[in-house]
């Protein structure tokens, strides 16, 4: 054994012979001053596998988890589902099984929601600072931060494109956390006590599993319909007899439209957007014009998120520790998730025609950007949000024109919320 060349043994005898990039990994431990937890010496235990080119490489067992699900979104056939990194090491299906903030992949729910209150992709929004005021005499006013430099007013495209929390937050305030609460969960099934009605909902601060965010997503990439995940199409006995067989929820059929296809239409174009110009444009590298997606990163990079679909397929990919830690400072779910999702929906969509929804009833295109046909500038349509002439900062105040219908009080914020928005406000 040497820094070029390591000579491992299996149980059964056999050897191999690991050389070059085989011994990436292990380089560091070869060296003559490695330190002794580290270095690799005869009699030392090692992983071995073999790479693309089917070379052996020592490797590491890793402490990340990962999972993937992928669903048909018209009726929600599994068709794959991988709830780890190693059954045998760990039996945890973090598919069915793993509760965890979804980060800015929830975003698109809250912006769903405020389409049918009378908001749309060309709405202005003034990515600026918040301010909350006291709340209680002799109380200290409060000023969340975003982890990059505000950017002013920009569209309601433009902000999820960019995953921009600020808007985010003043989305959420202007419908409301409560009927932002009743629509997430009666439209797309999320639980409703892991789906709080607080301002860090608009960042992703409920309760997920992969496997629920797959069926929510199914609800926009199938036109509006709730569907049923179902992993179990129909059970026979020994002599090939059916002795069961699944009827699922069917959009178009039997599953109960909750969303008004022009509303899934609208979030359609928005998640478009996110993939081929925004935080998901590593989508691109499939030479697709028919990906939908988004990314998600919780506080401290605990969790890396990409939920994205094409018509035909819903799939969601999730990258965490099971005892939740930083990933890493600079890790996001477009630099870990993104790429799992990359590598399989390559595979799982070769040969698959692009298809592009239809538009339904109920939206036009007024200088080349869709409104609903009722909400059009000048007729109900919400123009923008936080642009008070006399406030051009876009600060939340008592007075009209803040984040909220005209008028609107600010909200109350006490001091376990606040510290929840601020801890959110770290990451998108």
């Amino acid at each position: 054994m040497n820094a070029k060349q390591v000579t491992a043994e299996f149980v059964g005898g056999d050897t191999v012979a690991v050389s070059g990039d085989g011994l990436r990994f292990a380089a560091p431990g070869l060296r003559s001053n490695a330190a002794a937890a580290l270095r690799v010496k005869v009699g030392s235990i090692v992983r071995l596998t073999k790479d693309a080119k089917d070379n052996w490489q020592i490797t590491q067992l890793p402490q990340v988890e990962g999972a993937l699900v992928s669903l048909v979104p018209q009726d929600g056939a599994i068709r794959a589902l991988v709830g780890g990194f190693d059954f045998n090491k760990n039996k945890f299906n973090h598919v069915t099984q793993a509760w965890r903030q979804p980060g800015s992949s929830f975003k698109p729910f809250i912006y769903s929601a405020a389409l049918d209150k009378g908001l749309g992709p060309a709405t202005i929004i003034n990515d600026a600072p918040l301010y909350f005021p006291p709340t209680t005499p002799g109380g200290q006013a409060w000023e969340p931060k975003d982890d990059d430099q505000p950017d002013g007013p920009m569209s309601m495209r433009t902000g999820l494109q960019r995953s921009k929390n600020l808007v985010s937050i003043r989305i959420l305030s202007y419908i409301g956390t409560t009927y932002a609460q009743d629509f997430v969960t009666k439209n797309f099934g999320f639980d409703v006590d892991k789906t709080p009605p607080y301002l860090p909902l608009a960042l992703g601060a409920g309760l997920v599993t992969p496997l629920q965010l797959s069926g929510a997503y199914s609800v926009f990439a199938n036109g509006g319909y709730r569907i049923n995940p179902y992993l179990i199409a129909d059970v026979a006995d020994a002599r090939g007899t059916v002795i069961s067989r699944a009827d699922p929820l069917t959009a178009g059929r039997n599953a109960p439209q909750t969303l008004q296809p022009r509303n899934a239409y609208m979030m359609n174009s928005l998640l478009h957007t996110v993939a081929t110009q925004g935080t998901g444009a590593g989508t691109n590298a499939l030479k697709r014009n028919d990906l939908q997606g988004k990314t998600g990163t919780t506080n401290d990079a605990k969790d890396g998120w990409f939920a994205g679909y094409q018509h035909s397929l819903v799939t969601v990919a999730w990258m965490g520790y099971d005892q939740p830690k930083s990933l890493g400072s600079k890790e996001f779910g477009a630099q870990l998730a993104l790429p799992i999702w990359v590598d399989f929906m390559g595979r799982a969509l070769r040969n698959v025609p692009q298809q592009q929804m239809p538009m339904p009833d109920g939206i036009t295109t007024v200088d080349g950007e869709l409104f609903y046909a009722d909400r059009t500038p000048g007729s109900g349509f919400i123009a923008s949000i936080g642009m008070d002439a006399a406030d051009p900062s876009g600060a939340v105040t008592n007075t009209s024109g803040g984040v909220g219908p005209g008028g609107m009080q600010a909200p109350n914020v006490d001091a376990d919320e606040r510290k929840q928005i601020m801890d959110l406000f770290s990451k998108h």
